[in-house]
């Protein structure tokens, strides 16, 4: 009998932390997996994505703003996720309306969910680079990451004493 109650505890603190990873609602759906590395080396036309990673520059346009990105994989919540260099090249997104490049300056988090509607050839440096076009349907920035370092106790030091 003392089994059952505990079992129903466990379970719904699964459940409670289960529903703290989930996506945000704008990002939400189905999408196909292809990254934007794997569009460039075949063509993929109008499949619909949902790409992040890191803001290179925003292109504001007579009626639209263009992002050129550096993807990277999306995490639980469709986060970029930077434990590590791997990434997964350069796409860029276009939308409607004007985002501020003062907003969303270079090295911010943003996903964005859309299909890719071509490619454009341009040169990073001297290289020419084929870049994935989404026409994005959103444009999710996220807040900015803070650096918190917690010390839990300190070591035992010589000079900070043992006491």
């Amino acid at each position: 009998m003392k089994l059952r109650p505990r079992l129903s505890i466990a379970v719904l603190a699964a459940a409670l932390v289960a529903g703290c990873a989930t996506q945000p609602q704008p990002l939400q759906g189905d999408y196909s997996p292809i990254t934007p590395r794997m569009a460039v080396d075949s063509e993929m036309s109008g499949a619909t994505v949902r790409w992040g990673g890191r803001v290179i520059q925003v292109e504001p346009k007579e009626n639209r703003t263009c992002f050129e990105v550096l993807s990277t994989r999306l995490n639980a919540n469709a986060r970029p996720y930077w434990a590590s260099d791997d990434t997964g090249g350069r796409f860029i997104a276009c939308r409607n309306g004007f985002y501020d490049p003062a907003v969303f300056e270079a090295g911010r988090e943003v996903t964005f969910t859309g299909r890719i509607a071509g490619y454009e050839d341009r040169q990073i440096g001297g290289y020419s680079y084929r870049f994935p076009m989404v026409e994005a349907d959103v444009v999710y920035l996220w807040p900015v990451r803070e650096q918190v370092d917690v010390i839990t106790h300190p070591a035992p030091w010589p000079w900070w004493g043992w006491w």
